[in-house]
């Protein structure tokens, strides 16, 4: 079975979140930028997968496009592995973080849609077989900036089902703001990205420790630095969460052997798709780290996050973006059930996207 066609999909979802203005670059962040890559094979099976494009959507659209799409056509399409080799590398010379590797990404999610649908088994299948038919998750909630809404937004959740709460906050008023809101019970996890020296990151963890944290994610810049990560894990006592930022397995390795998380989170659409996902995953259990996949997206890329997460031995929770867009692409499929997702059993991914929602959010 060959590839015979790889097309790029472009989404543009507004999605609203309760809080004041956010972005970066003189640009409020309202829009869900989604890149699909759609593969075609000459058997007739059509697969689909996603690429991180929150605000890099142009640049990943172009490396799938113009380097990707030339070496994968013609490829064997069951051949999942060897093509990542392949193009990881014909890219080298272009960086192994960063956009080339979410292009990747997008296509290898792509090829195993494909294989499972060639199988007739869901990708949990393909992997090894489902440990679970649900997977919890917790409510990741946006930056709001403001103790008061932080507050109502974790009340909201745990009133929807979440039983976990994750903030994206660098200011202990909305730290305290959402323990008082919660209680002492609920776990709470604070995502900081990035923005302290390894220095400013040891003040902030004591004092943010009293809060009773269930881990702390990415609280220094750069998030490479695995050695400040681990003397933090070390001195602090916070358990330490990374890997969003984390490109390939070989990452990974180097971030294991730092000893610098307790969390690892390895994200489909970032780190090379479910190959390079698949090989985290075993170095984390041999390493007795816990995979807590970043996943705060709405498309095939949170629908493989979940067959990944069914399919590995330990458990782990699935990350749900907590705000409301305008549409989504799968539906009840995605929608979370007390605070849980269902594992889904159709071939592939289980689903296509709608094609109704492409059609209306489409932008190129």
């Amino acid at each position: 079975m060959k590839i015979t066609g790889i097309e790029t999909i472009a989404l543009d979802i507004p999605f609203s979140h309760g809080g004041a203005p956010y972005g970066w670059g003189g640009q409020e962040w309202k829009i869900l930028s989604t890149l699909l890559v759609r593969v075609e094979t000459d058997a007739g099976i059509v697969g689909y997968g996603d690429a991180f494009a929150y605000n890099c959507r142009h640049a990943v659209q172009a490396v799938v496009d113009r380097i990707i799409a030339p070496v994968a056509i013609g490829h064997d399409a069951g051949d999942i592995a060897g093509l990542s080799h392949t193009l990881q590398k014909a890219m080298h010379l272009f960086g192994r973080y960063g956009v080339t590797i979410f292009a990747l990404s997008g296509l290898d999610i792509a090829l195993w849609d494909i294989a499972g649908k060639a199988a007739g088994l869901p990708l949990h299948r393909l992997l090894g077989g489902a440990a679970r038919d649900s997977v919890d998750g917790y409510a990741s909630l946006f930056h709001y900036r403001d103790a008061d809404i932080v507050a109502e937004k974790c009340r909201a959740a745990l009133d929807e089902g979440f039983t976990r709460i994750k903030l994206h906050e660098i200011a202990e008023p909305e730290v305290r703001a959402a323990r008082e809101a919660i209680g002492s019970g609920i776990p709470l996890m604070v995502d900081t990205n990035c923005p302290w020296t390894p220095a400013q990151a040891r003040e902030a963890a004591h004092i943010l420790k009293s809060y009773d944290l269930y881990w702390l994610e990415e609280p220094i810049f750069p998030p490479e630095d695995y050695s400040a990560l681990a003397q933090l894990r070390r001195e602090s006592g916070v358990p330490i969460a990374a890997g969003e930022n984390a490109c390939t397995a070989f990452d990974f390795r180097a971030m294991f052997a730092a000893g610098a998380v307790d969390y690892a989170q390895p994200s489909v659409t970032k780190v090379g798709g479910v190959t390079e996902f698949r090989k985290v995953v075993a170095q984390a259990e041999a390493s007795g780290v816990t995979v807590m996949p970043h996943s705060p997206y709405f498309g095939p890329g949170f629908v493989a996050t979940l067959h990944l997460m069914a399919a590995q031995a330990a458990e782990g929770l699935v990350e749900r973006f907590y705000l409301s867009p305008e549409a989504t692409l799968y539906g009840d499929l995605i929608e979370p059930t007390n605070g849980g997702f269902r594992v889904p059993e159709g071939p592939g991914l289980g689903a296509d996207p709608d094609q109704a929602v492409i059609d209306r959010y489409r932008v190129a």
